[in-house]
This record gives C-alpha cells, sequence and structure tokens, in this order.
C-alpha cells in the first residue's frame, strides 16, 4: 500500500491516490489537496465534504443524485465546486475511498 505526504502528514492511499484510512484526513489535508486541483475550498466546499464523510462513514453509497438530494447543492452547484468529476474530486478531497458508482 502507497504513502504519500499531504500537509506534513504520511497517509496510506490506493494507486489512485484515494485514503485507504479516512481517519488519516484533516481539513488542512483537504486544503493541500484542493490546491493540487486547481481550487480553494470554502464553506460551501466543506459542507459537501462533510456531507460526503458523514455519508461514508455510515456505510451509506455515495452517489451525485444523492449530493443533489441533500439540499446543501444543486447537481449543477456540485459539478461547479469540484469541476473534473466532482463524486471523484470531492472524495479524494475527503479523505475517503472512490464510490464505487464512480468508474
Amino acid at each position: 500500500m502507497p504513502n504519500r505526504v499531504i500537509a506534513g502528514q504520511t497517509v496510506d492511499v490506493n494507486d489512485e491516490g484515494y485514503f485507504t484510512d479516512p481517519t488519516q484526513w484533516s481539513e488542512n489535508i483537504a486544503s493541500e489537496l484542493a490546491q493540487e486541483a486547481g481550487f480553494e475550498l470554502s464553506p460551501k466546499h466543506f459542507d459537501v465534504i462533510n456531507f460526503l464523510r458523514d455519508r461514508y462513514m455510515s456505510g451509506q453509497a455515495l452517489t451525485i443524485r444523492r449530493v443533489g438530494k441533500s439540499g446543501l447543492v444543486s447537481i449543477k452547484e456540485f459539478y461547479d465546486l469540484f469541476p473534473g468529476g466532482p463524486l471523484k474530486v470531492s472524495s479524494k478531497i475527503a479523505g475517503i475511498p472512490k464510490p464505487a458508482s464512480c468508474v
């Protein structure tokens, strides 16, 4: 299992760079990952990230539709917040494994 240093912390990731241990995540790591993806995190980003982390930790499947129905953001806003594949990008920044619904 590969390791990666992000924001001064060593974390366990898979070959695609997704966390294999979500407990190693922090907001500083999220901010650095967002910068690598080309954007800065706003409070709205953190609302979505925390929603994803909560749902993942409770064992719920993550989908774009579920985020859109959360009341936090519309699907269009989700795409605007996390360009380049919103669920894949937001999951990586949230420190959770890539959702099964993402190819």
